[in-house]
């Protein structure tokens, strides 16, 4: 049952909370219960903020802690994006825009919504996004090979990251089944077409900027896209700033404020071509919130100098296997609904999406 605050949370946002512990425990009833709601907020919103999803939240708090310290230590305590560039250049993002693994300092991508002609994605290139990332992906990729720092720079990092890497599948595994069985398919059926191999996790940084240039266009922490897998679980840190297109009110975003103890999950473009738009993809951006300081009581919002608050997410991007053909569901299109989409392999399609954004 949702708690108060949960309600108004869900209120101010639009997303449903759906909690996941009767899918694992419940009765037969409960799960088909749980599967519908999860399947109904996907339906509607594209997006569900999902409870007792299954990785512990100490966990999830070292893995935040991983990213950078909130108090000045000794250099020998820097976590990644604490790290000096010259060290986090060591392992730079490849030329290739598809081969998503590695470092990408402040500017380097910039998301976009399909927008795939040269000069178009110059023309948006003049709005950078002011972010830094670090992409992990299955250590058993051949295709996409992690890329990771020397052990001696940054201790116990990659051991972390590849365990939690394999506690987010094990939730991938679990919502996927949930889908299948709201969509009335056997239960099974996007699980075996997504091993852990094609997944991709992301630490970001949002650095500090100025909420001016921010709010006048000139800057973005990240634009409105939407993603372009098959899903996507994101954890948030309590600063806040994901919004989320009104599904009633195009070209309006609602806040998708932070709720201790759950992630935020997404339905993708992969996903909502396969099901022929029954579950929807929807946009989404990040304009980090302006940093209140004691001196501004008064309520003067208006200084040229106000900076943003620092930033820190972790999404976990799930996607297909590589050569998955993503075509019309069974049940999904009819005599009088046609399909919108025509078959596309999966690694071409998510290929195409990638480079567009190294472009």
């Amino acid at each position: 049952m949702a708690t108060r605050a949960e309600t108004e949370h869900e209120s101010c946002s639009g997303i449903p909370i759906v909690d996941l512990l009767p899918f694992e425990s419940g009765s037969a009833r409960e799960v088909t219960e749980c599967a519908n709601r999860l399947f109904n907020a996907f339906k509607t919103v594209g997006f569900a903020y999902v409870k007792n999803h299954g990785v512990p939240q100490d966990q999830v708090d070292e893995a935040f802690r991983w990213l950078a310290l909130l108090t000045p230590e000794t250099l020998q305590s820097r976590k990644f994006f604490d790290l000096p560039d010259h060290v986090k250049n060591k392992v730079p993002h490849p030329p290739e825009g598809w081969y998503h693994r590695g470092y990408s300092g402040v500017g380097l991508e910039k998301a976009t919504q399909m927008v795939f002609d040269p000069q178009d994605i110059a023309e948006k290139r003049k709005v950078p996004d002011c972010k830094e990332s670090y992409e992990i992906g299955s250590e058993e990729s051949k295709r996409m090979p992690n890329i990771w720092l020397p052990e001696d720079d940054i201790p116990g990092f990659r051991a972390f990251f590849n365990r939690f890497y394999k506690t987010c599948y094990g939730v991938e595994v679990k919502i996927l089944r949930a889908i299948a069985l709201g969509m009335g398919l056997e239960e099974t059926y996007f699980v075996r077409c997504h091993s852990i191999h094609n997944n991709q996790l992301r630490l970001l940084h949002y650095p500090p900027v100025k909420d001016a240039l921010l709010r006048s266009g000139k800057i973005e922490s990240i634009g409105a896209h939407s993603d372009f897998g098959t899903l996507t679980l994101l954890f948030q840190d309590s600063v806040g700033g994901l919004e989320v297109e009104d599904a009633e009110n195009r070209g309006n975003f609602r806040p998708a404020v932070p709720i201790p103890g759950t992630m935020v999950v997404n339905i993708g473009d992969l996903l909502m071509r396969w099901s022929n738009d029954e579950l929807k993809s929807t946009l989404h951006r990040v304009r980090t919130p302006p940093r209140i300081d004691d001196d501004d009581s008064d309520g003067d919002d208006s200084s040229e100098e106000r900076m943003t608050l620092t930033r820190y997410s972790i999404p976990y991007f799930i996607c297909a296997d590589d050569n998955t053909m993503i075509d019309c569901l069974p049940g999904c299109s009819g005599p009088n609904r046609p399909k919108k989409y025509a078959p596309v392999n999966c690694n071409e399609y998510v290929d195409f999406r990638m480079n567009a954004l190294y472009s």
